[in-house]
Formats: structure tokens, sequence, C-alpha cells
């Protein structure tokens, strides 16, 4: 089983390969990157049109690998990788919809930490689409920052101080780059705490099963 990973970030390829290797380690898993895509999008260079073409260039381009599905791990593209799932023969996932799906299932309270400033709209927009319910969201400004710097101990500690402060039956962590903060939140809050790489990969699993039977 063949799943094609295509990233906007460096740092959302680690959380996602551990949990292709916790939950489903006979998987394959193929990265690509483009981190042209974040940077483009936080800068306003290019038009949403102009990305979306991008995100669909890169299914192509995925396809000539022969996978069985491929995973998008930004959270910021949902327009273009809906367009990608309604050409491509094969299951294409934007990052979230699965935890989204986990969540609303759930019910109650649910509230989004994030980090990355112009994917919360987008996401906000999606999970309204979902369920016809606003989501509340949280912004930790200043963690993907320090991540990116290679400080993780600031990362955590600014989800950490966000979290204390959320009262919500349900938390989704926005990105795949926070992750990693997950087990320490969980000593932190009594809410259900979701992450988007493990969501995502269950939901893999689920959609393939007939063909890892």
């Amino acid at each position: 089983m063949r799943i094609v990973l295509i990233h906007a970030t460096r740092v959302a390829m680690d959380p996602v390969e551990r949990a292709f290797a916790a939950l489903w380690p006979q998987a394959e898993t193929v990265s690509i990157l483009d981190e042209g895509l974040s940077s483009d999008l936080a800068a306003g260079r290019v038009t949403r049109r102009a990305l979306d073409a991008r995100i669909n260039a890169l299914a192509d381009y995925a396809m000539g690998m022969a996978p069985d599905a491929i995973l998008y791990t930004c959270s910021s593209f949902g327009t273009g990788i809906e367009q990608a799932a309604r050409r491509l023969p094969i299951p294409v996932l934007k990052p979230n919809e699965a935890m989204f799906d986990e969540a609303i299932a759930a019910g109650g309270r649910v509230v989004m930490l994030y980090t990355f400033g112009p994917a919360a709209e987008g996401m906000a927009r999606e999970y309204r689409d979902a369920c016809g319910q606003d989501l509340t969201c949280v912004h930790a400004p200043g963690a993907i920052e320090a991540l990116k710097a290679g400080d993780a101990a600031t990362h955590d500690r600014l989800l950490a101080e966000a979290v204390a402060g959320i009262e919500a039956d349900t938390v989704m962590l926005a990105h795949f780059s926070m992750a990693g903060a997950a087990p320490g939140l969980r000593t932190l809050t009594t809410a259900t705490l979701l992450t988007s790489p493990d969501a995502a990969v269950r939901r893999l699993q689920t959609l393939l099963k007939d063909k890892t039977c």
C-alpha cells in the first residue's frame, strides 16, 4: 500500500511519519515537499487560483508514483485539494477532514488550536460546511515560528499555555506540525485532544481496507 504525502512545510513531515509508524507501519509512504506554497501564501505573493493550480499539479505528479491514496499535510489549501479529489480516481485527503469528522461525531463543544494564521479562516469554513456550526479557533502566536527555528520546547510551551485556557469537550490541533506536543497537552486538559495525522491515518486505513485484505 503506497501513500503519497504532499507537504508545504518541513515541520509537518515527521509527525505524519510517526503516525504511520505507530498506526499503520505496513503502509509505504513517499513524500513530496513544496515549501514555497506556505511562504507564498503567508506573503500574499500569489492568488488563490494560482495556489490551487499548484496543488493540483502536485497531485498529478504524485499520480506518476502509482499511489493508492494521496494525503496533503498542510491545512491552508483546501479548495485546491478538493479539486484534485474530484478529478482523481484514488482517495485524496485534506489534512483535517478526518479529524473534523471525529470531532463532530464526538459532539459537545469543539475548539481548534492553531499556529499558522493564514490557515484558520479556511479551516473554520470547512468545519462549518461539514456540520453547519461555527468553530471556535484559538491562536498560539509565535509557536510555529519557534518550531521552524528548531525550538520545539518553546513551541510546546506556547501550546500548553493556550490549552490551559480552553474550555471544551474536544480540542483539535489544527496542523500536523503540532502533533508532537499532543502527549504533554493531554496531561493539561480533560478534553479529548485530537491530532490530524492520527485521524488521517485512521481514515486512510478505513478507505483502503478492501485493498489490504
